[in-house]
């Protein structure tokens, strides 16, 4: 009977140091996750003018190895493959868009679209998510976005989505009128 009792407690021991490991594991799992994703704020939005600029889009993320990849995809405009985590994509001053892990935004593989009030003062998020709707076309962002879904979601020429109603040069002009930007 003794040595029933003691292979008794000897399993609970196994099991609970399993169960220990098993959540431990687990919590390691959904920190990870939690760790690599940017936390957006209103700050995070600043003059633009100031970004790396590859065509007419801006790109920003604060860790430099993984900006030079994130310009990279863009600059080459290489078809499957991710941005990393952290990027922020702005054709113009008003809108973003920003990447978090895949599972944080399944419809976009983890963008995140956002609409913006800028002003002299700063920015002021208006709407953020997957279902933002671009005030200027009257339509979801993502309806746009879909068709790009390839290129990780990103539009530009080539990939897929409808063409926007502005050109090169009132691109360039919206750009420079951030007011955001200190004006010298």
């Amino acid at each position: 009977m003794l040595h029933f009792i003691t292979l008794v407690c000897r399993l609970s021991v196994c099991v609970f140091r399993r169960s220990v490991l098993v959540a431990g594991l687990g919590f390691c799992m959904v920190y990870s996750v939690a760790a690599d994703d940017i936390a957006v704020s209103e700050q995070t939005f600043d003059c633009i003018l100031g970004w790396p600029k590859i065509r007419n889009t801006r790109i920003k993320n604060s860790d430099p190895e993984q900006l030079k990849e994130a310009m990279r995809i863009f600059r080459d405009s290489i078809p499957d493959r991710e941005y990393p985590v952290g990027t922020i994509l702005q054709l113009l001053p008003f809108e973003a868009m920003v990447k978090h892990p895949r599972e944080t935004f399944p419809k976009t593989n983890g963008w995140e679209f956002f609409a913006l009030d800028v002003s002299e003062a700063g920015t002021k998020i208006k709407d953020r998510g997957d279902n933002v709707v671009n005030l200027s076309l009257g339509v979801p962002c993502l309806s746009c976005h879909q068709p790009a879904a390839r290129f990780d979601f990103v539009c530009e020429k080539g990939h897929g989505c409808a063409p926007i109603p502005l050109d090169d040069q009132k691109i360039a002009e919206l750009q420079g009128a951030d007011p955001r930007c200190s004006k010298k």
